[in-house]
Formats: C-alpha cells, structure tokens, sequence
C-alpha cells in the first residue's frame, strides 16, 4: 500500500486517479505531478515500484501545500475574513453561499432542511 501525504492510496486504482485521494490534488495536478515524476499514470498503485512512489512524494512535497497544510490554511483564510468583518466572512458565520448565489430558492445544501413555516407549528400544537 502507497502511503504518500498521510493518505493510503487505493491500491487497484490507476495512479492518476488515486492521487486525487489526497485533499488539494485533482485531475490535472496528479497527470502534472506523474510527468514531473516520470510515471506512467495508467499503472496500478499496487504495480509500482519504491523508486516511483519516493518519486511521487518528492515531487509533490517540492510542488506545494496538500493536505493538512492546505485544510489549515483555507481553515484560517475563513476565519480571517469572519475576524475582519467582511461581507464574505458574514456569509460564512451564517452558513449561507458566499459567491453570490441565490438565496430565495435553492440553497438547500447549505442552508441546511427547511424549517417549516409558523401556520404548521400552530395546527401541530392543536392536534395535540
């Protein structure tokens, strides 16, 4: 089993894809990554060798942030612009979308289930 960032990689997946197991990594940064490191992205993880896997880590410690790193920093760019009182940072605290998306309808994923509106409360409490 590769281990390369603090990530076991999915040993019957074709290297391309199971790098994108590690957080910050997606499709074009991992067939980046496999050029720079002179691996054949096609090739299994359970078919490559040692040489290959110190490779991929090398190249992807020298390229950048994954990881914990990345999670820490996106962590305290948030909680930077909640500090400073930013309209994106209000967006966040509140837990609503921040890029400018409706708000009236849709925005069910962040905004969590609908909470049901007062008339419902009060024909629930006469039931009772």
């Amino acid at each position: 089993m590769a281990r390369i960032a603090g990530v076991d990689l999915p040993r019957n997946k074709h290297t391309v894809i199971a790098l994108t197991y590690i957080y910050g990594i997606g499709n074009p940064r991992a067939a980046r990554i496999l050029e720079q490191a002179n691996v054949d992205g096609n090739k299994k993880v359970q078919d490559l060798s040692e040489d290959e896997v110190n490779r991929i880590r090398q190249v992807i410690e020298a390229e950048g942030m994954v990881e914990g790193d990345l999670r820490k920093e996106v962590s305290m760019n948030i909680k930077r612009l909640i500090e400073i009182g930013s309209y994106r940072g209000y967006r966040h605290r509140r837990n609503l979308p921040v890029r400018g998306q409706r708000t009236h309808t849709n925005a069910r994923t962040r905004k969590g289930p609908r909470k049901g509106t007062v008339a419902n409360k009060k024909k629930a409490a006469a039931k009772t």
